[in-house]
């Protein structure tokens, strides 16, 4: 049920004659760490591997009710001793530490790595899912994130086009539960360079709950989408009673352009600040910024009315760009944005028209 599980994960397991049988696992990470949420934010993620025996890594996924599949590798004698080696080399606390990466480097990349460096040469995939062809990194995370679409928006939000390019069939490998498919399809070679099959067969260690244990998935009438929508047409509703009565209603542009400006912020700390290749370039940042604040603030200072209408002016036409370039940006778009961006610009028209209507009632009383 939690969110970083979604995409399954993955470990190696090497099991000795003498009865040695132990489990590697490349997830591990503390949520007590100093300041990890911003570490985290940051970039700054770190993780651990670890090993444990086999029978304790099994009895948690029982007890959690989620199946296991084991791989059984293909691999010669030197080469079983070889990545024997090097996980217990990797496992000591002074190596155990690496810098985790979301798409690139994480439980399911790294355990691959590990195999190709005992082989000492690389893994082919030979065949993948013909409905996965051209699929992204974001396309893959919005499958397993199906039944969950304010996961998804989140991912959405932060993280611009650098995930938004075609993925080799290795690429797609991030996810360990697609990993689980393309695997009966991956070669390494022998010693005469022919391919032979990475693993000899699988099995179901464990079965799992029937149907899972994720949790249910996110009500229509809740999702993003809707939510938003919703939040549109009060939006709409109040933006025509200010035309009709020229009025403003100050208390939704602050809440409305308060919270697009913290928006901004979190996006602008992640493309300038983050670490994570994937945050930049986002194209969100062009219209969710803290240039927001504008309109947040100024409606309760006097005397920025005029300035509050460049802004506003802006503010339409930037928008407008956006949406009409977002095609050519190369950055998927979530369908939640479109009330988003629409409110955003309708609150900005609103306040143009009120502003020009009451400049020319103003003009008139002059002139009589």
């Amino acid at each position: 049920k939690d969110v970083y599980e979604l995409c399954g994960h993955s470990a190696l397991r090497v099991k000795h004659s003498n009865g040695l049988d132990y489990v590697v696992n490349y997830g591990l990470f503390d949520f007590d760490s100093p300041n990890f949420l911003y570490r985290f934010v940051s970039g700054q993620t770190d993780y651990k591997a670890g090993a444990q025996p086999t029978e304790y890594f099994l009895a948690a996924y029982n007890r959690h009710g989620r199946s296991v599949t084991e791989y059984t590798l293909n691999l010669t004698g030197p080469q079983k001793e070889r990545l024997d080696s090097l996980l217990r080399e990797n496992v000591l606390p002074e190596n155990c530490t690496y810098r985790y990466n979301y798409v690139k480097d994480n439980c399911a990349t790294r355990p691959l790595c590990m195999i190709e460096r005992a082989i000492g040469d690389s893994i082919t995939f030979m065949k993948e899912p013909a409905d996965i062809a051209g699929w992204t990194f974001r396309d893959e995370m919005t499958w397993f994130h199906r039944n969950y679409p304010w996961y998804q928006f989140g991912i959405d939000l932060a993280l611009g086009s650098g995930i938004d390019y075609p993925l080799t069939i290795r690429e797609k490998g991030f996810a360990p539960l697609m990993l689980d498919s393309l695997l009966r399809e991956a070669y390494i070679p022998d010693s005469t360079g022919s391919l032979q099959p990475l693993v000899t067969g699988f099995d179901t260690v464990i079965p799992g709950a029937e149907g899972g244990v994720a949790a249910g998935p996110t009500p229509w009438y809740l999702t993003p989408a809707a939510v938003f929508w919703a939040l549109f047409a009060l939006v709409l509703a109040v933006s025509i009673r200010d035309i009709i009565k020229r009025t403003d209603s100050k208390w939704l542009d602050t809440i409305l352009f308060g919270t697009y400006g913290l928006a901004g912020c979190v996006i602008m700390f992640l493309i300038f600040c983050s670490e994570h290749e994937a945050t930049s370039p986002n194209w969100l940042a062009v219209g969710l910024n803290p240039l927001c604040f504008i309109g947040a603030i100024f409606p309760w200072i006097p005397n920025f009315n005029k300035l509050l209408y460049y802004y506003h002016t802006a503010n339409f036409i930037v928008l407008f760009i956006m949406i009409c370039a977002w095609p050519f940006t190369g950055q998927a778009f979530n369908m939640a944005f479109w009330p988003l961006l629409l409110m955003d610009m309708l609150r900005s028209d609103t306040y143009r028209m009120i502003w020009k209507c009451k400049k020319a009632n103003t003009y008139t009383v002059r002139q009589k």
